[in-house]
């Protein structure tokens, strides 16, 4: 049976149980194989944006193999940001495997660090997993958190 085949028996099945629910459905192709890594950014109320990277998946408060940079990121602290993980080499094809799209995950990194910097109402941002291959950079999950906040001027003196 072919895997279109699949797909419209498998909708069929949706029909039939959820009749009167259903209002679409959404199929998408499965995620090639590839690295999971985890990207963020934090607003700290002293430092201001941090942008995170490192590897994702499950094993990401496991193992805490991640690194912070305060926004905004300039071309060399991309690439500090990106080798400072121990799961680094797995970037760069060790063993044989091939190398990550790293010019993706730099532009990536540099807009989470924009989106930081221009965004005071930007809270958080989580892409975890972050799945990357030789092809390219793909978000496969992701969490926006915003809040009400307006910008301030680090030096102006303020009481608290």
């Amino acid at each position: 049976m072919s895997a279109a085949t699949q797909v419209r028996a498998a909708f069929r099945d949706f029909e039939t149980r959820f009749a009167g629910l259903l209002t679409g459905v959404v199929v998408q192709p499965l995620a090639p194989r590839g690295t999971e890594l985890f990207s963020g950014v934090v607003q700290d109320e002293v430092f201001g944006p941090l942008v995170l990277f490192g590897l994702g998946g499950t094993a990401t408060e496991i193992l805490g193999d991640h690194a912070a940079r305060l926004a905004p990121l300039t071309d060399h602290d991309v690439h500090d940001l990106i080798t400072a993980p121990r799961c680094a080499p797995l970037l760069f094809g060790a063993r044989g495997s091939a190398p990550a799209d790293l010019e993706g995950l730099e532009q990536l990194l540099l807009g989470l660090s924009r989106m930081g910097t221009d965004l005071p109402q930007l809270a958080d941002v989580d892409f975890n997993p972050l799945l990357t291959t030789q092809e390219g950079v793909c978000v496969l999950d992701a969490r926006v958190r915003l809040v009400p906040r307006r910008p301030h001027d680090p030096y102006l003196r303020r009481l608290r």
